[in-house]
């Protein structure tokens, strides 16, 4: 069995579970996610913990398990944590401006200010003036709008500048050298 598929799922209080026709629902304390789930995969609340079940060893449906486990998983932390990214600003005369909680100004080096508006479901934070936090309850659009703000303005290896994920490893590259 796969072992991320056959791994329990705790159900913390205050979170409730759902499974009608093979659309798991998860509600918690910061909102309500739903999935879709193939039907060679069962998925039961047992003892307070929801578990995964494959009909057959089959390639396709051992992938499944343990696909549909972490989905499960990442709704329930969801629903009672949420996720966050932080993105990181750099260079000289950027800026970044919050207005509310769900609209960004960026002033990254173009002729023009871009103008990002966050999606249903996801807030944006600014911590420090060249940090931009996305926050929200469902993982994949959290990471889907850090990944459309960082494709504004890649880093670029010379000076760094850029956008780029907090805990992201930027390697700066070694310009040209006069010789003698």
């Amino acid at each position: 069995m796969s072992r991320i598929g056959r791994a329990p799922i705790a159900l913390p209080t205050g979170v409730t579970f759902e499974n009608k026709d093979n659309v798991i629902t998860i509600s918690g304390p910061l909102g309500k996610l739903s999935q879709t789930v193939d039907k060679s995969i069962d998925v039961v609340l047992e003892d307070g913990h929801i578990l995964c079940k494959r009909h057959s060893d089959d390639k396709d449906h051992r992938a499944l398990h343990g696909l549909y486990r972490a989905l499960i998983n990442n709704m329930v932390v969801g629903v009672t944590k949420g996720f966050e990214k932080s993105l990181i600003v750099n260079g000289v005369g950027y800026k970044v401006t919050l207005t509310g909680n769900n609209k960004l100004t960026l002033n990254i080096g173009f002729s023009h200010t871009i103008e990002v508006v966050a999606p249903e479901g996801i807030t944006f934070a600014q911590p420090q003036p060249l940090e931009i936090v996305v926050k929200g309850i469902d993982r994949q659009l959290v990471g889907q709008q850090a990944a459309i703000i960082k494709a504004y303005k890649p880093v670029e290896p010379y000076h760094n500048y850029g956008i780029h994920y907090k805990d992201e490893v930027v390697i700066k590259k070694v310009g040209k050298r006069a010789t003698k």
